[in-house]
Order: C-alpha cells, then structure tokens, then sequence
C-alpha cells in the first residue's frame, strides 16, 4: 500500500517524459542479466551470438538516422529516448582537451558505434571553433556510417592507424567498450601511446578485485535479441594500465544498473590527463 502511494507522488510530480525515460531504463535493467563466469573469453564467445549480429546494425542504424534527421533526440544502444541523457563528466572532459588547444576538438572515439556519443553533445560542439569526431569501429559499422551518416564533421575508421594517418587526436573517448573487447589491454597501451591530451573513458564495467571475469550478458528482447561475451575488469588493473604517461584526474560513477550489482561490478568512468 504504502509503495503505491508513493508511486502515485512520483507521477504527479514528474513531467511525464521524464516519466517516461525513467520506465524504459527501468525495464531494460530489469531484462538484461549476466551468466558466468567463465574461465576464457573463447568459452564464453562460444555460447554467445556475438557483437557482429546482423539484427544489431539495422537497429542502430535507423535509430541513429532519425536522431541525425531530428525525427529523434538521442540515442543509446539503438534505443531513442525522448530527451538527452548527458553523462556530464564526458562532456567535462571534451570540453577540457578542447580549452588546451583553442577550442578545437579532434576526438578518436574507438568503438563508438555510430556517433552515439557525437549526436548526445552536438549542441555543446556546436559552440566550438573546429570539431573533428572520428569513430573507430568494426568493418560493417564504419561501411554504414561512411555511407549513410558521415559529413564534414564526424568520420567513419576501421582501424586506430587509419584514424591516426588524417588526425591527431587530442581526446580519446572509450565508452562502454572496453568490457567488450577480447584484448581491453592491448586496446589500452595502443591508444595511451598515440599523445592524445586526455582519454576519457565511461559507462566502463569494473569490480574491485583483483582480476577480470568473463560473463555473457543477454540483451533484452525488446531492443534485439542478442548475447555476447562481457568483461567485469579488474579497477585497479585498469588504472594502473595507463601508465606513467596518463595520471587519473577524475573518476566518477555512470550509469547504475542492478544486473551488474549482482556480480559484483559496477559501471564507472574515468579521465586520463598526460602528464
């Protein structure tokens, strides 16, 4: 009785697209879930669909044209949301190796689908002198966003050198990718060695021990039905990855998910300034 009650206050209160907002995150939280560990990456790649499923890119793809024609207003993992959900410490960090170079902004977002991260802070970008966004992503995502969503402003990459042969990054954006790679590390070193001014990483899956675990996480349905392989990373493992060159600015805390509090992790964030 007295949790409906209080759920009758919350509507009244808030506006309804907040209220909305808030109902699509809670039932994707309440849908995605975690199975493992595993021992290996490969075990765990073998009971999965996998990252490359076709089903996946459709999705992303037209989500992401409604928001570049302004039929939408923000996207996150091919789903549309009706308002911006800004992750305030990322946009503090653009805007941080912007001020240390006038105002210009030249970000390597490796894995960044295509241009999630981009279109979120458009309207703040807009307000600099010269943006070049660059996104480093697999094959079949970069086809899709040179054909379809590239312009003078956001690039499309298949590898870190091609980026790097018409750019000089100085940011370098890892959102929500790092767990998903097989060799997180060997990412880590490649991108701390090319001098970008600041490496900002968010909505990063952490535990506070002393090592990785391996899971599968299971998509909801309803955004697309997929499963493939996730890395809980170890903190201090990841901190300690960057070396002598990256000293640790800010961490902070990103999105809260219940599925990850099961397993003892967390989704956190992260920005590096070369010392």
């Amino acid at each position: 009785m007295q949790s409906k009650v209080i759920r009758n206050i919350v509507k009244d209160l808030l506006p309804p697209a907040v209220l909305r907002l808030a109902r699509k995150i809670l039932f994707r939280e309440s849908q995605i879930r975690f199975k493992g560990h595993f021992a290996t990456w490969e075990e765990a790649c073998a009971h999965c669909t996998g990252y490359d499923y076709p089903q996946i890119l459709a999705k992303v793809l037209d989500s992401t044209l409604k928001v570049k024609r302004g039929d939408a207003v923000y996207e996150r993992d091919s789903v549309l949301f009706d308002r911006i959900e800004y992750a305030w410490p990322v946009l503090a960090g653009l805007m941080l190796a912007a001020t240390h170079h006038g105002g210009r902004l030249n970000v390597l977002d490796f894995g960044g689908s295509l241009g999630s991260s981009y279109f979120q802070n458009r309207n703040f970008l807009q307000t600099l002198p010269e943006v070049r966004w660059n996104v480093v992503e697999q094959v079949h995502y970069v086809e899709a966003g040179q054909a379809n969503i590239q312009d003078n402003q956001l690039k499309f990459y298949s590898t870190i050198e091609d980026c790097l042969s018409e750019n000089q990054p100085n940011v370098v954006l890892l959102s929500g990718v790092l767990q998903c790679l097989p060799n997180t590390f060997e990412i880590v070193g490649a991108l701390s060695t090319i001098g970008a001014e600041v490496i900002i990483l968010d909505r990063t899956v952490v535990n506070k021990g002393a090592y990785d675990r391996i899971y599968i996480q299971y998509v909801p349905e309803e955004i697309y039905k997929a499963s493939y392989p996730c890395r809980s990373i170890s903190e201090g493992k990841l901190i300690r990855s960057f070396g002598p060159d990256y000293k640790l600015w800010v961490s902070f805390p990103s999105l809260q998910f219940q599925a990850l509090s099961k397993i003892g992790s967390d989704f956190a964030g992260y920005i590096f300034v070369k010392c």
